[in-house]
């Protein structure tokens, strides 16, 4: 997204808007618009609009986009028309700054005191309100972790990790597993999963939520701790050598999950959106495979790392209209006892809410609610990092580490050189 055109967009739009924001300004204050970027929970969230109908005579509009639409782009266009809609998603550092001095600030906001997850700027304002919460974690197959005697609450460190992936290998047979980990390391279609999930373990893993100093120190001129990437270092090591070599460096993520979901792993490196794959498109699998327990465990790369690490995918703001008074007390109440039994029991959101009673239906409900009514969170920065660095600079060292191509050492030093090289770049 280019900021550059963008604040063009704006000075233009500002010239010919003086109409369009009047249009905004008159806006009938019992009527909202939403725009969701999650198309497979449209009808749950209508049904969320019908029932706070219902209960204020506020009507909420639902628009969803999906299927690969630009959302930026399209708001970008809705602005110039003088067409914004009171409450819009938002993914992250980048979409927020396209908004900047354009949202409401929902710092005071009752809600706030009772999650971890709400977006946060630079200067400590609460600008997006969280509505459902991912979690990275080592998850697990339970049943898998049981039947070779292994606990995962026994995983508080790289000694204990690693004595859990000999135990599992030395039965691989009796199990049924293809591979201890399923890890896949390829750079091309797979560098996300990489260059900023298991990348963002290394910055944040283990951290109280506020705590930012390996992000910082990253966007310093792409600085590495080289004690603590060590030891994160040696567990990428670990999980090298105890994945399916059929998937390393060449495997696709549909692969990836449908042989966890088919009990082939005991454990993946993925974060809780999967549970949503393997009850659906994999559910003949996972179903064939027992329907299985699954948890996550702390990627423990060193001793006492104990969290796993949640964050809000993506964020609904507040455009600051005269409409921002009705569009907060709407989020309000999606915070509340009602709003909450919809998004999580019909949209199968997992509650960022700590009060919230309800868990969802998906596989990792239950130990993302566990971890977060335990505190036991660490946030995740690597949105923050700079554009572009999972896919032009980290995934393919990754995949170079997992092809052989470097020990231990060498991938810390390889690491240590491309991110200082991206981030002076």
């Amino acid at each position: 997204m280019n900021r550059k055109f963008f604040s063009t967009v704006l000075c233009g739009a500002m010239i010919l808007s003086v109409t369009s924001f009047g249009s905004i300004a008159k806006a009938d204050t019992t009527s909202l618009r939403l725009v969701n970027g999650k198309i497979e929970v449209d009808a749950a969230l209508k049904d969320l609009a019908a029932a706070y109908e219902e209960e204020t005579g506020v009507r909420v509009e639902i628009e969803s986009m999906g299927g690969g639409i630009d959302i930026q782009g399209t708001l970008k266009g809705y602005y110039q028309a003088g067409n914004m809609p009171d409450i819009f998603v938002n993914g992250g550092d980048t979409d927020f700054k396209n908004w900047e001095g354009l949202l409401a600030d929902l710092s005071e906001e009752d809600w706030v005191a009772d999650t971890d997850a709400s977006y946060v700027d630079a200067e400590g304002k609460v600008l997006g309100f969280p509505y459902t919460t991912e979690a990275i974690g080592l998850a697990y197959n339970k049943a898998i972790l049981d039947a070779a005697g292994v606990d995962p609450a026994s995983i508080t460190g790289p000694d204990a990790l690693q004595a859990a992936f000999e135990t599992l290998d030395s039965k691989k047979e009796e199990l049924g597993l293809t591979a201890v980990i399923g890890y896949c390391a390829e750079a091309v279609n797979l560098y996300w999963s990489t260059g900023n999930h298991l990348f963002g373990v290394y910055e944040d893993g283990g951290l109280a939520r506020d705590d930012s100093t390996y992000f910082d120190l990253l966007s310093d001129g792409g600085q590495l701790d080289e004690a603590r990437f060590t030891d994160y270092a040696k567990m990428i090591a670990l999980f090298n050598q105890y994945s399916d070599p059929t998937l390393l460096v060449s495997g696709t993520y549909d692969q990836q999950i449908l042989n966890f979901a088919s009990g082939k792993y005991a454990f993946v490196t993925q974060g809780s959106w999967i549970g949503a794959t393997m009850t659906s498109d994999d559910a003949e699998a996972y179903e064939a495979a027992g329907s299985f327990e699954v948890g996550m465990a702390p990627y423990a790369f060193e001793d006492g790392i104990d969290t796993i690490q949640t964050n809000s995918p993506s964020w609904w703001a507040v455009f600051d209209n005269d409409n921002k008074d009705a569009a907060k007390a709407f989020l309000t109440w999606c915070a509340s006892d009602a709003g909450q039994k919809i998004l999580v029991e019909d949209a199968g959101f997992i509650s960022p809410f700590k009060s919230c009673t309800y868990t969802a239906s998906d596989p990792f409900a239950k130990t993302i609610s566990d971890y977060v009514s335990a505190d036991k969170t660490s946030a995740w920065h690597w949105l923050g990092n700079k554009e572009g660095l999972a896919q032009n600079a980290l995934g393919v060292v990754y995949q170079d580490f997992a092809n052989g191509n470097m020990d231990t050492d060498g991938f810390v030093a390889a690491m240590t050189q491309v991110c200082k090289q991206y981030y002076a770049g």
